[in-house]
């Protein structure tokens, strides 16, 4: 590396030299020099008039970033199917005052986990119809028609009974297809572990959306059984890979439980395997091979406490202080399964367990009520994220009673990066209007000593940058 800069340093060094010497082939006044040439730096002179800078640029293609919002919520249904009337819940989960550009939803426990539903066949229709109402909710709020997005949408390609992943359509970018706000890019379920994808219409306009993959790990009962596990989706935007991850692991507030929920994290990063669709390589194929990723769900992390002072902490308040007895926290400061992640501060009661009875009151608060659970209250429902260039704007839970499972969420601001297809090896800035005049010949690009110091400058650095590569 060492050897290379050396090597830069002295081509800069020669081609400042020579920019100098044109100067006073062309007679141009003094003060107007070229005094330094750094990569990725400004000239930081101010005798002219101006402020000629050029700077070098690698042949890798020109990278810019934009920003763009990703919604990531997760809520456990507890084995109940939709409904019409969870549309204000939606509403109100989704917080669509504040619009995202990405919105990737998270679902456990979407059927019953008993064993018909465990160890028999797929059925899609749940997740359509969760589906349909997450479609409709997104779309409506903007008064915009809204179509089934399963069966309508001719982008979605169905892999399976219960997978339907986006296929980038050429023909529709710069257009919209369809009247809907929101678009269905990826969903896939397992058992009760359920994934939705959905994407602002304008970003699938903008930006190339490309390699939507699914891949589902089953890690339940005898470690292969679909009533845990995860599913997951994976998918490019322009030159930025991203991998969101929905899971449900192993319940259990006994000791040793969290030894189980461990072992279940690392199995998923294991085995989870994003099939190769292209022949570019580029494309990753496990979780950790992306850019920005996303792992959420009822984790079902508990706290090591006692009842009697967790609900104390509770009624005050007091969630930093709950916080340091939260096993999922442990994981994340020792570097465990979760080495590296980061969780936004939880300034939210515990989301589980609710009684189904009441509307705010945690199970196992009236010891005497026969057929209750007695049940710590814990963070079982988690967001996690991994990566460079995310940061969260926000991280809450909404207060749906439709389960004992509140749902939680979290807004994140993140930057995919740009990459334009044309190439370079220069760039001039802020060239005085003296140099920029056409009638010096910069348009025509002449090459003999008549042309315009553009002209010059330009050739000399194609052949001077292509010379170095060849000796470097």
């Amino acid at each position: 590396m060492e050897v290379e800069n050396q090597k830069a340093r002295k081509y800069h060094h020669r081609l400042r030299n020579w920019f100098n010497s044109k100067q006073k082939e062309e007679d141009r006044p003094s003060s107007f020099s070229l005094n330094e040439i750094q990569d990725g730096a400004e000239d930081e002179s101010d005798d002219y008039e101006g402020n000629l800078s050029l700077r070098s640029l690698e042949l890798d293609p020109c990278i810019s970033t934009n920003e763009l919002r990703i919604f990531v919520g997760t809520w456990n249904v507890a084995g109940r199917s939709p409904v019409g009337s969870l549309a204000v819940d939606l509403d109100e989960w989704l917080n669509l005052k504040n619009a995202a550009d990405i919105y990737v939803l998270g679902f456990q426990e979407i059927v019953p986990l008993k064993t018909l539903t465990v160890i028999g066949a797929e059925d899609p229709a749940v997740a359509t119809s969760w589906n349909q109402l997450i479609g409709k909710t997104l779309n409506a709020k903007f008064g915009c028609p809204w179509m089934t997005p399963v069966l309508n949408s001719s982008s979605l390609l169905a892999c399976d009974d219960n997978c339907y992943q986006y296929v980038e359509n050429p023909n529709t970018r710069g257009g919209n297809s369809n009247n809907d706000k929101y678009t269905l890019v990826a969903s896939k379920k397992m058992v009760g572990v359920f994934i939705s994808v959905w994407l602002r219409e304008e970003v699938l306009r903008k930006y190339s959306v490309s390699n939507v993959r699914v891949c589902s790990v089953a890690c339940g009962v005898m470690g292969y059984l679909g009533n845990k596990g995860s599913v997951a989706v994976s998918m490019s935007i322009e030159g930025t890979s991203f991998c969101f991850v929905a899971a449900h692991l192993a319940s259990g507030e006994k000791k040793g439980d969290e030894g189980r929920r461990n072992h279940q994290v690392a199995e998923i990063f294991r085995r989870t395997s994003f099939s190769r669709t292209t022949k570019d390589h580029h494309y990753p194929l496990s979780i950790l091979g992306h850019d920005r990723i996303f792992w959420f769900g009822d984790l079902n992390y508990r706290l090591y406490l006692e009842d009697n002072f967790a609900r104390h902490l509770i009624r005050k308040q007091d969630w930093k202080a709950l916080q340091e007895f939260d096993q999922l926290q442990k994981e994340l400061e020792e570097g465990g399964v979760f080495e590296g992640w980061k969780e936004g501060d939880i300034e939210f009661a515990p989301t589980y367990k609710y009684s189904s009875s009441t509307t705010n009151r945690y199970c196992g608060s009236l010891p005497n009520r026969s057929g209750e659970k007695q049940r710590t209250p814990a963070w079982c429902d988690r967001i996690l994220w991994y990566g460079k260039g995310v940061e969260q704007l926000n991280y809450f839970r909404s207060e749906s009673k439709f389960s004992d499972h509140r749902p939680v969420s979290a807004l994140f601001s993140t930057q995919i990066e740009i990459k334009s297809s044309s190439r370079g090896l220069m760039e001039l800035q802020n060239i005085p209007q003296t140099v920029l005049n056409p009638k010096n010949g910069m348009n025509r690009g002449e090459e003999d000593g008549k042309s315009s110091l553009l002209s010059l400058l330009t050739k000399n650095v194609l052949d001077a940058n292509t010379n170095f590569r060849l000796k470097g």
